[in-house]
């Protein structure tokens, strides 16, 4: 048996070394673009409005989580995991180089394209090479992936410090170039130590399309691609094609999407009478994940602004650069993953069932920003609050994600139709970029003068559904069907 890294097979060490780099790459990215977005060209930025920038951000999220549906497709039927996860990562370098270059606005979108798309091909399918590692009866499973995830984390957590350091110290297009120059480890490390540690398993794809499969998809996406192209010409002709007109519109796309998937699902004559009340079980934990999803993934857009404009950030012995503050997420999340474990093991059977941890999450949610509202009320409008109150927003929100993330992806795969096992894979992604989407639009309610009014609203919203979710807990579990 192969215990060459650590214990574990050798194919781990080069896989969690390849997601470390990507993930650098991404959050160093983002941990900056905000503030890239919304700065003066005098200071080296697009000089785009908050509310805009505050959009894209949202947005950006979004369609990378709909992209990893094109990336399992991808990989399944045309490519394999191997030359996916490769491309995937070229597209993610060449978006930042794009971020790199003084391009203006026209960088921005070239990156947005491209490291979507590179993403969307990379992220699903690096966790799916994982897992194939390891037998169903291998017992190292859950221990290569704590290492995987722990990799995944480190990444994210240093990389908004020495990328947003960088930034600060110098611009924004050394920020970006250093992601980009994290990505190319990464695809180095994936390539050289691929070749030599993880044999040809992904080599091909595992569901390979027919001749007359392949004419049916092209004309599909030929069909979609024409239509986005016409409502784009008729905003244009009607004068409302804007950023913002645009954003709305990606909204649109990503909202709809898991509501025609689980139509098609729940009309499907694949499945079973028992299989489609797991499914409809499974609507109102999508419900709640999408709204906790919307508030979690706002650290990057609205926590970022505040962190620039309402945070004291000098400390006299120290000046905090308020773009380390996205570090806080995976730095919760490494310190809370041990005692969870703990927690649960201790527990067994007597720990909270499913629904009522989706609760408890969207709880802690809303609990994260009522928080917020606290210092606002104390100082007013004009003055800045300490740094701690950010630290403990996201030291509660990350309660609620160690209490939904984990437990969403795995209830999500003992809740699927046999027949769509994969898609309904994908519908967990999906409730993290409607939750973006939805967030890109209310979004433009934060404004300077009115944020606690902004936190209390979302905080309350959040709060209110955990406890509508509570009051669904018993029919849930019968739709379940035993599932815990």
């Amino acid at each position: 048996m192969d215990r060459a890294f650590f214990g574990q097979p050798q194919g781990l060490g080069v896989l969690a070394g390849t997601e470390f780099w990507e993930r650098f790459s991404y959050y160093g990215m983002r941990a900056i673009l905000l503030y890239y977005i919304v700065a003066t060209a005098a200071k080296g930025g697009l000089g785009l409005s908050q509310t805009t920038g505050l959009s894209i951000m949202a947005i950006y999220g979004s369609l990378v989580y709909l992209a990893s549906i094109m990336g399992g497709y991808v990989s399944d039927r045309l490519l394999g995991s191997r030359r996916t996860v490769l491309y995937g990562g070229i597209f993610i370098m060449l978006g930042h180089i794009a971020l790199s270059l003084p391009i203006g606005i026209v960088g921005l979108f070239i990156s947005i394209a491209f490291i979507t798309i590179g993403t969307g091909f990379l992220k699903p399918n690096i966790s799916d090479m994982v897992g194939k590692l390891y037998s169903e009866e291998d017992q190292r499973r859950e221990s290569g992936f704590t290492i995987f995830v722990f990799a995944i984390n480190f990444g994210a957590f240093i990389s908004p410090l020495v990328c947003g350091w960088i930034s600060s110290s110098y611009n924004y297009h050394f920020g970006f170039s250093l992601a980009a120059i994290g990505m190319f480890f990464g695809l180095l490390f994936y390539y050289f130590g691929g070749n030599k540690t993880l044999g040809t398993d992904g080599d091909e794809p595992s569901n390979p399309l027919d001749p007359g499969e392949s004419k049916q998809i092209i004309i599909r996406m030929v069909l979609g691609a024409v239509a986005f192209i016409i409502v784009l010409i008729g905003m244009s002709l009607t004068k409302n094609l804007s950023i913002d007109s645009f954003v709305s519109l990606l909204s649109i796309i990503a909202i709809i999407t898991p509501v025609l998937y689980f139509i098609v699902i729940l009309r499907s004559k694949k499945i079973t009478e028992v299989e489609r009340k797991k499914v409809l079980a499974y609507i109102p934990l999508f419900i709640g994940a999408m709204v906790f999803w919307g508030i979690e993934e706002s650290g990057s857009s609205i926590l970022a602004s505040f962190a620039a404009s309402r945070t004291n950030n000098d400390l006299g012995w120290i000046k905090i650069d308020p773009s380390w503050y996205q570090s806080l997420n995976p730095l919760f999340i490494m310190l809370y993953t041990p005692l969870f474990i703990l927690l649960w093991t201790k527990l067994g059977k007597k720990q909270p069932r499913t629904p009522n941890k989706f609760a408890y999450g969207l709880f802690f949610s809303g609990l994260s920003f009522l928080l917020m509202v606290i210092p606002l009320l104390m100082v007013g409008a004009n003055e800045k609050v300490s740094f701690l109150w950010l630290v403990g927003s996201w030291a509660i929100i990350e309660i609620g994600e160690m209490l939904i993330s984990p437990i969403g992806l795995s209830v999500t795969t003992r809740l699927a139709p046999k027949a769509f096992g994969a898609q309904m894979l994908s519908m967990w992604f999906l409730s993290n970029a409607a939750g973006q989407a939805v967030n890109s639009q209310i979004a433009r309610f934060y404004t300077p003068g009115h944020e606690a009014g902004y936190f209390a609203v979302i905080g309350i919203v959040a709060i209110v559904a955990s406890l509508i979710l509570l009051m669904f807990v018993k029919p849930v579990l019968k739709l379940m069907d035993k599932v815990e």
